[in-house]
């Protein structure tokens, strides 16, 4: 895949639609779900005795964060919440404090 294709990909991946999703209706509530996205790339050019190449990658991740709900002419933010991150942290805390109480 030459670098013009890989940069075109990349500005398809990485826009605003990533970001926030297609809003959705029901029983007059609007859900516009959000996300965040982060990515990046690299790639290059080279020759080397009369042989030319290029190449290059990116990637992109994403994670949900919330929606914004519309309802009655009011705007709220819902955050997602994210167990396996509370998961973790309240595995190292607990970890945290057991190392603490056996020191003593």
């Amino acid at each position: 895949m030459g670098l013009e294709k890989i940069v075109g990909v990349m500005r398809d991946n990485l826009t605003v639609r990533r970001v926030y999703g297609e809003p959705v209706e029901k029983d007059g509530v609007v859900v516009i779900p959000a996300a965040s996205v982060i990515g990046g790339g690299g790639g290059g050019h080279g020759s080397e005795q009369e042989k030319e190449g290029e190449g290059g990658g990116f990637i992109v991740a994403a994670r949900p964060v919330g929606a914004y709900v519309l309802k009655g002419g009011d705007v709220r933010w819902v955050p997602a919440v994210d167990l396996t991150v509370l998961g973790v942290v309240f595995a190292v805390m607990v970890a945290t404090i057991h190392k603490a109480r056996r020191r003593r």
